[in-house]
């Protein structure tokens, strides 16, 4: 793609989604003490933002359950009913799918609605390589926004959803990597023989959160993963509302806090191998920006692609055949290999 349209594409969703963020945070008034920062870190360094065990979900199907639809009550319940029901879909191969791999699929931040269809398109693809697909929505999320909340900012790495503070934000992401564990729980419970994450953006840093606190994944692919929280602050040039550009600047120590925590992928390793780790790069990303490379360089260099694109362009062909095929093509060997493995 060429590289002033793919950063100009990158650009106006930066100015977008910071006109969307909720206006208390751009309050000069807030006083960080409510902001609850202490609270969160020591949450985040704790046994429980990501315990050892998870259990595994029960998914209800429905009275028929031939569209694949489930739901199921998250592991990590909240104060809003909405966001504690799980929604998705489960995309069965034709043939004794329980004898076949799964290829669990997190959309990106924000309420865009090509997340969920690009993912159709993807889960498909999966199933004609012959791969069981599902997909979950992530909290706050489509079904799970509390009523009551505006449209989520298109920033969700940044900031995570509807969070009043630090410690909710901690615990939005314990509850999203709690509940692709306990998914990833009830597919392997059913006997599929190796499960699989792909995340794009937002679902791509969970996914690798995910893979740094679970070794039952037999593969995890990151498409432009912001590995870090401060990312935001270091291209606070690139954004064109002074008063987000302050409120910004204001959280900047904050967010280096938090970098020192798990919230930060480069401070973590993966609990599988880096042979079955994907790192994929937009070449001209401005919203993740260089994160892929820092992540290849902080776990042993896993193999990376860097694609001639931006983070938006490259969230847009990460469902079509060229892409979603070469990345189909890169795990099937690997999922082989994890069904091999479980079958031993």
């Amino acid at each position: 793609m060429i590289a002033p349209l793919a950063r100009l594409l990158d650009w106006s969703v930066l100015q977008i989604g910071c006109a969307m963020l909720p206006q208390s945070m751009w309050r000069e008034s807030v006083d960080e003490r409510d902001l609850k920062l202490e609270q969160a870190v020591q949450f985040l360094n704790g046994p429980d933002f990501i315990p050892a065990h998870s259990q595994p979900a029960q998914l209800d199907f429905g009275p028929d359950g031939s569209g694949g639809r489930f739901r199921f009550p998250t592991p990590r319940p909240c104060e809003f009913a909405e966001n504690n029901v799980v929604h998705g879909r489960l995309y069965r191969c034709a043939d004794a799918w329980q004898e076949r791999p799964v290829i669990v699929l997190a959309h990106g931040g924000g309420e865009l609605p090509g997340h969920q269809f690009g993912f159709h398109l993807f889960a498909r693809r999966c199933q004609r390589a012959g791969f069981n697909a599902a997909t979950l929505e992530l909290p706050y999320h489509f079904q799970r926004r509390p009523r009551g909340h505006g449209r989520l900012s298109i920033l969700g790495q940044y900031v995570p959803l509807i969070s009043r503070d630090y410690l909710q934000m901690a615990k939005t992401y314990a509850q999203a990597v709690a509940e692709i564990r306990s998914l990833s729980g009830w597919l392997l419970a059913e006997g599929c023989p190796a499960v699989a994450l792909v995340g794009v953006s937002l679902g791509a840093y969970l996914a690798g959160m995910t893979g740094c606190g679970d070794a039952r994944l037999a593969s995890i692919v990151m498409i432009m993963p912001a590995a870090r929280m401060g990312l935001l602050s270091s291209q606070v040039e690139r954004v064109g509302w002074r008063r987000v550009r302050e409120a910004i600047l204001r959280r900047r120590a904050a967010c280096e806090e938090l970098d020192r925590t798990p919230l930060s992928l480069t401070s973590a390793r993966p609990a599988i191998s880096k042979e079955n780790v994907l790192l994929i790069e937009g070449m001209y990303d401005l919203l993740a920006s260089s994160s892929p490379v820092e992540l290849w360089q902080s776990w042993g260099q896993p193999e990376i692609w860097r694609l001639s694109h931006g983070h938006i362009s490259t969230a847009l062909t990460a469902s079509m055949p060229g892409l979603s095929g070469r990345v189909l093509r890169w795990l099937a060997p690997r999922l082989e290999a994890g069904r091999k493995n479980n079958t031993l």
